[in-house]
């Protein structure tokens, strides 16, 4: 497991390209083993390039962070599993939680959670302006992008704050996050008091940390958080500076953010698949993946021309003791046979006037009931061998039903110039031999 340098610019931020020198950033390094190794407050990049040289170190794992209110937490309910659809639908789920044009931007998905999945919603011009700023740096390589706020240790149930100078960042145990001035916490207690779900909860947790010095001089501004009844406040004094509960948060999965680095700003292109040492594996087992699909694809060709010289010879036979019918196939000429033995130890071997008018009556006594269908005329060809009926039905079902009663007993049967009205529906049923 890698070095992991996690990486917070200072206001005010420059605009990339700009000079270097003139940005500014908390920083702390962290080892395979989540100890804090070196940090700093107020460097330039290239002090903390040379830090890592001076070190050793190199593919550096590099984590930034935004400020919070860069980034907006969004819900979104998405039915679909399959990330494919979930990507195409997600523009869809959260745009009426966004106070600008969609197409404008980036949104990276997080877990999904009961209320659905959770989502992060940034500008396109400051991701890429913020993605920019943290690549290339020297001896490391882009691993995430976060809000800071997003970084906050969980309180479950509840909210966590942390000072940090004018502002406070804030999180809750939903995912969302959020940054604001320290003056507004008072007016945020009602919300955070809320409780999270339908539930009774006599008190909401509320864990604020800040180093000795904050806390005491917002000592004023954290009695209003006091709501009686609702929010149980706990204070947690910080030694070291707020990047540092950051790190420590994620390093140790105790909060759950979400990747800004996600679609069109990822930035795994260039990692090493995890794969790369069971690749000599994986190759053997494709080949030998190949050859059985060979073989058995080989079976199958074996068995579908076995298959196809027996249809052959069973339409050879039929063909010689029936050499005019030509509307017969290989694969109807089973159900024709059954029905033509039915019909012929029925009545003889001609389906005649008395043997269709037998099974289509039938068939009527088993789907009719009172007034649903009716035969209005009945016409019978001699030379075709074909019974022609104008019946009405209350619906196209009813129709389909005789239809296919008639063809299950072997025969013949269709049903043309269907007309649908708001009666019913009539058409012509045409029924022969098979």
């Amino acid at each position: 497991m890698s070095y992991r340098l996690y990486v917070r610019p200072l206001p005010p931020y420059t605009e990339p390209g700009e000079d270097p020198e003139a940005r500014f950033f908390n920083w702390v390094l962290y080892d395979a083993g989540g100890d804090a190794q070196a940090q700093g407050s107020h460097d330039v990049q290239s002090t903390i390039e040379q830090t890592l040289s001076q070190n050793g170190l190199e593919d550096v794992l590099l984590v930034g962070l935004i400020p919070g209110d860069e980034a907006l937490f969004c819900v979104a309910d998405i039915p679909a599993k399959q990330s494919r659809f979930i990507n195409q639908a997600l523009p869809y789920a959260v745009e009426e939680q966004i106070a600008q044009d969609i197409d404008s931007v980036h949104l990276a998905l997080g877990m999904h959670t009961p209320e659905g999945y959770r989502v992060a919603a940034v500008d396109r011009m400051r991701m890429a302006q913020w993605l920019e700023l943290f690549s290339g740096w020297s001896h490391t390589r882009l691993d995430a992008i976060y809000p800071d706020a997003a970084l906050l240790p969980v309180t479950e149930g509840g909210w966590t704050i942390c000072l940090d100078g004018e502002f406070a960042m804030m999180a809750s145990d939903r995912g969302e996050w959020l940054s604001m001035q320290s003056a507004n916490l008072g007016m945020f207690a009602q919300t955070m008091a809320a409780p999270p779900s339908e539930d009774v909860v006599a008190e909401v947790p509320v864990v604020i940390y800040g180093t000795d010095t904050e806390l005491e001089e917002q000592q004023a501004l954290l009695g209003e958080l006091m709501v009686p009844g609702r929010l149980s406040v706990r204070r947690e004094p910080l030694e070291l500076m707020p990047l540092e509960l950051l790190a420590h948060a994620h390093h140790h999965n105790l909060c759950r953010p979400i990747n800004l680095c996600q679609r069109d700003f990822s930035v795994k292109g260039g990692r090493d698949s995890a794969l790369k040492p069971w690749k000599p594996l994986i190759a053997v087992a494709a080949v030998w993946f190949v050859v059985q699909l060979a073989l058995e694809a080989g079976m199958g060709f074996y068995y579908q021309q076995q298959a196809d010289d027996m249809r052959q010879q069973a339409m050879s036979i039929y063909r010689q003791a029936f050499p005019g019918d030509r509307r017969t196939h290989a694969g109807n000429v089973r159900r024709v046979i059954e029905g033509q033995l039915r019909v012929a130890g029925a009545d003889g071997p001609e389906a005649d006037f008395v043997t269709l008018m037998k099974y289509t009556g039938e068939q009527y006594s088993k789907v009719a009931t009172t007034g649903s269908v009716t035969f209005n005329s009945i016409n019978f060809s001699q030379s075709r061998g074909e019974l022609v009926v104008d019946v009405r039905a209350q619906s196209y079902d009813r129709l389909s039903a005789l239809r296919n009663g008639l063809t299950a007993q072997g025969l013949e049967a269709r049903i043309g110039s269907v007309v649908n009205e708001s009666s019913g529906a009539r058409g012509r049923l045409t029924v022969s031999g098979g």
